[in-house]
């Protein structure tokens, strides 16, 4: 073996894909915790919301890369993002009519209206 051939050989860093990388694996532990909460109450609605959730904070994420995006492609990424961002913010209204939202998803549905408002200018 040659030191040419021994030498590891590395792809450089591509940040988006490790930020991508990174939230899956928070997003897969979100997940995976959200089975040891309660079946009814605030906590079943949570229970029921991590899709809802998840989907959210991805679409959030991905609005922030969208000018990387050729324009024809971009104008296709915003209109999806719109479908997501209304069936899973309508899903968790839905879900918490009767009583009032937690914070954290208040926020969350704020964050991610206010990404497409500025991603659509």
């Amino acid at each position: 073996m040659t030191s040419e051939t021994a030498r590891p050989t590395h792809e450089p860093l591509e940040p988006d894909r490790l930020t991508w990388a990174v939230l899956l694996g928070r997003w897969t532990d979100f997940a995976r915790s959200a089975v040891a909460l309660p079946e009814d109450g605030e906590g079943g609605r949570v229970r029921q919301s991590v899709t809802d959730i998840i989907t959210l904070q991805a679409v959030w994420f991905a609005l922030g890369g969208l000018e990387e995006l050729p324009p024809d492609e971009r104008a296709i990424g915003l209109d999806r993002a719109g479908v997501l961002i209304r069936r899973h913010t309508q899903a968790l209204h839905e879900r918490f009519a009767d009583e009032e939202m937690p914070t954290g998803l208040t926020d969350l549905i704020a964050g991610v209206q206010e990404a497409y408002a500025s991603a659509r200018l």
